[in-house]
């Protein structure tokens, strides 16, 4: 799988050019359009995610996928080697030669065994994660560290030192969706994040009485 973005860094649209025969792994409701004759079957099981699989016809065939929400797109390349640990509401599609686990021991340690906001996800080649707003990258060198808001990751490196704790222990939290945590990073590695957050996106519209029928 091949991918190629277009309408970033505003409102983004990934491209997934496949091979013939090749599936990818898609955020259900994200599919705009594909190349006629691509398969789309919205019953594939992946663990933490709501996810179709989409298969390409015999000359090969292409995917476009785009958000809900207009921000920009990351593309992370996997080697085989080392992992990420991605927020489940920034994952919008994967090669087949990639897995996304959210019980795999680096999310695990931070959930304390639950169901949470992170899944992991390792193997080989692309995976598209959107972004909530503007995209930045930090890299982190040995030794130094950094605390970001758990609804501004979008992923980080798994060779990252990372603790999850409360924002105030006063306060809600929820290990489900980040509400109220913080993560503190210790490098070398890098960190993805976006400006803007989908809970407090939520939490506005809440506040200022919208509600999922209007």
């Amino acid at each position: 799988m091949q991918v190629r973005t277009r309408h970033t860094p505003t409102a983004g649209v990934a491209r997934l050019l496949l091979a013939p025969g090749e599936p990818a792994l898609v955020e259900r409701s994200s599919v705009l359009a594909t190349s006629y004759g691509t398969g789309v079957d919205p019953r594939a099981k992946a663990p933490g995610v709501t996810a179709a699989l989409c298969t390409a016809g015999p000359e090969g065939g292409w995917v476009d996928v785009a958000p809900p929400l207009p921000g920009d797109l990351h593309v992370l390349e996997l080697d085989g080697k080392a992992g990420w640990c991605v927020s489940r509401t920034a994952w919008l599609a994967s090669a087949a030669t990639a897995r996304l686990d959210p019980a795999a021991p680096p999310v695990r340690a931070l959930h304390g065994g639950d169901s949470g906001f992170l899944a992991h996800v390792h193997g080989t080649g692309p995976v598209v994660l959107s972004c909530y707003g503007t995209l930045d990258v930090v890299t982190l060198d040995a030794g130094e560290l950094v605390t970001v808001d758990a609804g501004h990751v979008v992923a980080f490196a798994d060779t990252l030192q990372c603790r999850l704790r409360a924002v105030s222990p006063d306060a809600s939290q929820s290990v489900r969706n980040g509400e109220g945590l913080l993560l503190d990073f210790a490098g070398p590695g890098l960190v993805v994040t976006r400006t803007h957050s989908p809970r407090s996106l939520v939490s506005w519209l809440r506040d200022n009485g919208f509600s999922a029928r209007a």
